[in-house]
């Protein structure tokens, strides 16, 4: 680290090397997340006592710019998001709000996967790019979806869009896809980038209805509907079942935020119902983080070597050494373990969203059973006041397939820290007061 001390600074060492820290972060020399010297090491290089710069860490640390953990040593605080020089003095008045948040619906809290198992993991798999994630990914399904596959037929993707377009692309022919509408806008953009017929099939307060049109697919969130969240029934499970039977047709079942339900345990995936007719879409990027880009298909036995085929045209876009890091991280157990605590984080970042926003007069939020995202029903005003505030919200018409929708927002709430949120929400409940 290029750190120097000048001779002739009168002030104590430890208050000089904290200042040279701050400048260096401040300057974007050093960036969140990166790893400083040991104590130690910083010590030797300038000459110094040892007492010295453990006193200046203890200070940085004390201020938010390094965080430790064991094993991991000091690095810059990874949730400093634009680090600048602290003031002396504290504001004497209430921080402002904060500026050019957005609550993005669907992204996870990453901060809370940078634990030693993941390193090991990583570690492990650049010794030995080997592990078999497929085989994993089965495991992983039997113990969080009580869903039993044999991992033959599982398919490892690039996330759930390459995932459809490679099963898309395996069933041939110019085909009829249906969505749901509303319903999640990158899926849906999918198989018309492809070529194929997109049919929206409406949906009610249980969910997706069962078409009353000929398809041949239909892209369904049983566990989770995007973006009310409301969870299919068991009597229109069936349903769905008999007329993908009845018309030859090929359920494909996104299955992208399942593990993060709030209310019970996880529901039954469909696939376990009709396994014949049925792929179960599947992703990390909820339980983990979208750049991870990795998940899985868990395909129909007669669907294996026309998925293998296209595989061979297209090529694995997921490298050895991730899906080794990934193998050996669901191994270990460590993805339920962190699963387990990210559900109590989102739950009581689900809790402030309903104590913030679940009582205002004018506008409706409805219930959040899972996932990581609310729907508030309100005045589609309320999105342009709340970007004043600089709080950005999507509309809830950007889910609409069909001409009709209702007015509303859709906000995220995982990736934020619980400070961020509530100064977030405070906002955003300003805005529909307003």
């Amino acid at each position: 680290m290029p750190l120097r001390l000048d001779p002739s600074d009168t002030r104590p060492l430890p208050v000089q090397i904290a200042a040279a820290l701050r400048a260096q972060v401040a300057a974007g020399v050093l960036l969140p997340g990166e790893r400083v010297p040991s104590t130690r090491h910083l010590a030797s290089q300038l000459g110094i006592s040892r007492g010295s710069v453990v006193t200046a860490y203890e200070q940085l640390t004390a201020e938010g710019y390094l965080t430790a953990e064991v094993g991991s040593g000091t690095v810059i605080n990874p949730r400093l998001p634009h680090a600048r020089t602290p003031q002396p003095q504290p504001a004497p008045h209430p921080a402002p709000t904060p500026k050019h948040i957005e609550l993005t619906p669907g992204l996870p809290d990453t901060a809370g996967i940078l634990t030693p198992e993941w390193r090991a993991a990583w570690r492990q798999a650049a010794v030995d790019p080997s592990g078999d994630l497929p085989r994993e990914v089965a495991g992983h399904l039997r113990h969080m979806r009580g869903l039993t596959v044999d991992p033959a037929y599982v398919v490892v993707t690039a996330g759930a869009r390459d995932g459809l377009s490679v099963l898309l692309h395996a069933l041939g022919g110019q085909l009829r896809v249906g969505v749901e509408s509303p319903g999640y806008p990158s899926l849906r953009r999918v198989p018309q980038a492809l070529g194929h017929t997109l049919v929206d099939v409406p949906t009610d307060a249980e969910g997706v209805t069962v078409p009353t049109v000929d398809l041949d697919v239909l892209i369904v969130t049983p566990s989770h509907q995007h973006p009310y969240g409301g969870s299919l029934p068991a009597a229109r499970r069936a349903e769905l079942v008999e007329w993908a039977r009845a018309h030859d047709a090929l359920l494909i079942e996104d299955d992208f935020d399942s593990e993060l339900r709030y209310v019970g345990q996880p529901l039954p995936a469909l696939a376990a119902l009709a396994p014949e007719h049925t792929v179960l879409l599947g992703t990390f990027s909820s339980v983990i983080s979208p750049s991870i880009a990795c998940g899985y298909l868990v395909v129909p036995p007669r669907l294996r070597p026309a998925v293998d085929r296209v595989r061979e045209v297209f090529g694995q876009p997921v490298g050895a050494i991730p899906q080794a890091a990934l193998a050996h991280y669901l191994a270990s157990g460590a993805l339920r373990r962190h699963t387990g605590r990210m559900r109590r984080t989102y739950k009581r970042r689900r809790n402030l969203v309903a104590e913030t926003l679940g009582a205002i007069d004018g506008a409706q939020l409805l219930p959040i059973h899972g996932g990581l995202h609310a729907v508030l029903l309100c005045d589609p005003a309320v999105a342009p006041r709340a970007a004043a505030r600089g709080i950005k919200l999507t509309p809830l018409r950007d889910y609409w397939g069909g001409a009709d929708a209702e007015d509303g927002v859709v906000l995220g709430f995982g990736h934020l820290s619980d400070t961020e949120l509530r100064t977030s929400l405070s906002a955003v409940a300003a805005a529909l007061r307003e």
